[in-house]
């Protein structure tokens, strides 16, 4: 530091010369602070896309596998093993077997809040549960009893009456 300080003194310039070359180096020192925080935020929004991608990648996999009661694979799925056997590929978490145990998982989380990899349960009658991820825009991937692994909108007429509610399993940031 004292180096610095005789170097300075030695090569020193005028004082109008001292304030711009100070406030130069207070705008670098701004400018990669601005940097810094906002590529905090950019990340939290790739965490819920890479979430989604994941899904999305999980879906294309199995899209149209048929449904088969207590299937966790490729053969036919029933909804919790669609569902179980999705986490397990796209984010390494191992979830229990039913639904009704899954819906015993994680955080209640609002319809309006919902984000990529949320678990989304139905009723759609006295006797069964129904469980999705939820992937983003509305929209949920499940394996459905008449046309096995799909997409479906949460604002369906169906599915918008059936629904119950969501929980959060995943630590999404943004």
């Amino acid at each position: 530091m004292y180096l610095f300080q005789l170097q300075f003194l030695f090569l020193r310039p005028k004082g109008n010369v001292i304030l711009s070359e100070m406030k130069k180096i207070w705008h670098f020192i701004i400018l990669t602070l601005i940097i810094i925080l906002s590529s905090c935020s950019a990340a939290k929004r790739t965490t819920a896309n890479a979430n989604q991608a994941k899904l999305e990648t999980q879906f294309q996999l199995y899209k149209n596998t048929k449904y088969k009661f207590g299937g966790t694979d490729q053969r036919g799925f029933d909804c919790s093993g669609f569902t179980l056997t999705v986490y397990k590929n796209a984010f390494n978490i191992n979830l229990p077997r039913t639904t009704e145990a899954m819906a015993s998982l994680g955080k209640k989380v609002s319809k309006r809040k919902l984000k990529p990899g949320d678990l989304v349960f139905f009723r759609p009658s006295r006797k069964y549960e129904h469980v999705g991820i939820f992937i983003g825009n509305r929209t949920f991937i499940h394996s459905s009893t008449s046309n096995g692994v799909i997409k479906s909108n949460l604002n369906n007429p169906y599915w918008k009456k059936k629904y119950r509610f969501a929980k959060r399993l995943l630590k999404i940031k943004g």
